[in-house]
């Protein structure tokens, strides 16, 4: 792995500009998470002794920007001792910089606010599926590719498997890919009830005195030898809860529930 630079990111993004937007961000989320909503964090000491690179985080994904912000929230708050809680904004004032997270250009090419999330760390990816809600069926570039293995090489990193917010769809065997190939440390992250708190860009809360939930696992115990991307995607898609198996389950939770009640409305059943 190349040296650092001391100044700029992998990317080339000036440190003291990172800074400033993850704290002015940071603020302006913060009560969205221990004000308006109790976020309820967990499992936060499976990160303490984690390298400061070469370690991918996978979740399920429930909202386009609240469940990156929150993340930062918990990150930089690990970054400053603090385990399992965001009670204490100070932590925003050093945050954890060598973070990106994988994001749909399409997403962060829309309004000023978009755009500064970009800046805090996103690594950009066209959908080789899905492009401005119409199916497509592109190749992937190999150029962004190399870009999650900068990242990878610099820092952590964050990908949401399934590229949507619809729960319980398939995983993109491209994660399992890039696991298989740059052989990091993964982290899987469960969420749930943002869907719930916040409208599906993550930007407006949507209801208040719910609590959202994120819990850290352990790293999946994966065998870079013998495992192929088939099995590292299972292995992913269990830990995340996100299999048909869970899928039954969610039947019965709260979410679930929202969801329903969501679609009622947007129908005229309710």
């Amino acid at each position: 792995m190349a040296k650092k630079n001391i100044f700029t990111d992998a990317f080339g993004n000036l440190y003291f500009l990172k800074r400033l937007i993850i704290f002015v961000l940071g603020m302006i989320s913060y009560r969205r998470f221990n004000g308006f909503n109790k976020l309820k964090i967990s499992g936060t000491e499976n990160l303490v002794d984690l390298p400061d690179s070469n370690v991918l985080f996978v979740s399920n994904h429930q909202t386009y920007f609240a469940d990156v912000a929150a993340m930062y929230h918990a990150f930089c708050a690990v970054n400053n001792g603090y385990l399992n809680s965001i009670k204490n904004p100070i932590y925003l004032l050093n945050p954890k910089v060598d973070f990106y997270y994988v994001a749909a250009e399409e997403t962060m090419n829309k309004g000023l606010m978009t755009k500064l999330f970009k800046l805090a760390g996103a690594v950009t990816v066209k959908r080789t599926w899905r492009a401005e809600g119409h199916n497509v069926n592109r190749m992937v570039d190999l150029t962004e590719v190399e870009n999650i293995m900068k990242a990878l090489d610099n820092g952590w990193v964050i990908t949401f498997p399934q590229g949507t917010t619809s729960a319980f769809a398939q995983g993109r065997k491209g994660t399992a890919k890039l696991v298989k190939n740059q052989k990091p440390i993964v982290i899987p992250i469960k969420i749930n009830g943002f869907r719930r708190a916040f409208d599906k860009k993550g930007l407006r809360v949507k209801v208040t005195g719910c609590t959202p939930t994120m819990e850290f696992k352990p790293a999946l115990d994966i065998d870079y030898e013998k495992d192929d991307s088939r099995t590292i995607m299972h292995k992913i898609m269990v830990a995340i809860e996100q299999t048909e198996d869970f899928n039954v389950l969610h039947d019965y939770d709260e979410e679930r529930k929202a969801q329903k009640n969501e679609v009622k409305v947007n129908t005229g059943l309710l």
